[in-house]
């Protein structure tokens, strides 16, 4: 029995890793999503790039912005590499848009 527990014991805590792991996947997902929302409302209101850029770090940090115009729309796309460990090697990326005032 003693053997049995011996080698279930690190695949749990590999498994209990990965589920951890994807808990702050998606934590990270969510304040990129949000900070990709406020961009684009910032954007949209006129505000500049460089404001936009500024509330964006101040959600998420490392994380780098982009804007493009889609017709009557200001779209902005957030890329931040995932959270430290072995997750960190992947890039988490949210999208938001929101009507141009006046254009």
């Amino acid at each position: 029995m003693t053997a049995e527990f011996a080698t279930v014991i690190p695949a749990v805590l590999l498994v209990l890793a990965c589920c951890l792991g994807g808990v702050q996947l998606a934590g990270q997902q969510l304040r990129l999503q949000d900070a990709a929302a406020t961009a684009a409302r910032s954007l949209a209101r006129g505000d500049g790039v460089g404001a936009a850029s500024a509330q964006v770090a101040q959600l998420v940090a490392g994380a780098s912005l982009s804007r493009s115009d889609r017709g009557g729309m200001v779209c902005v796309r957030v890329n931040s590499p995932g959270p430290a460990g072995p997750f960190a090697a992947i890039t988490v990326t949210a999208e938001g848009c929101a009507l141009a005032a006046g254009r």
